[in-house]
């Protein structure tokens, strides 16, 4: 989103960080709740901008498609396959 026309500052990494801690942890079904809380907790502070972005537009998504994504029911879209590994092994093996 375009802040700029809205007299909004541009959002700080740290800001950023922890809002998408807290939308981790704030899906709707408490199994994506904890899986992408431990995600977060993991590995978010490490990833570089572009990295956010992405996992930004996965939170975007409905908790139905990515629990199936996660579990394996159903394969992820392209865009995501290796974000989706990566929360896979995190819930598998931890940090």
């Amino acid at each position: 989103m375009n802040t700029a026309n809205l007299n909004i500052p541009p959002e700080n990494r740290e800001t950023r960080l922890k809002r998408l801690t807290m939308r981790s942890m704030r899906r709707g079904i408490k199994e994506m709740d904890i899986l992408l809380m431990r995600y977060a907790e993991a590995r978010l502070a490490q990833m570089e901008d572009a990295q956010l972005d992405d996992y930004e537009a996965l939170l975007h998504e409905n908790d139905q498609d990515l629990y199936q994504w996660v579990s394996g029911q159903v394969a992820p879209p392209a865009r995501f396959a290796t974000l989706i590994d990566d929360i896979r092994a995190v819930a598998a093996h931890g940090p």
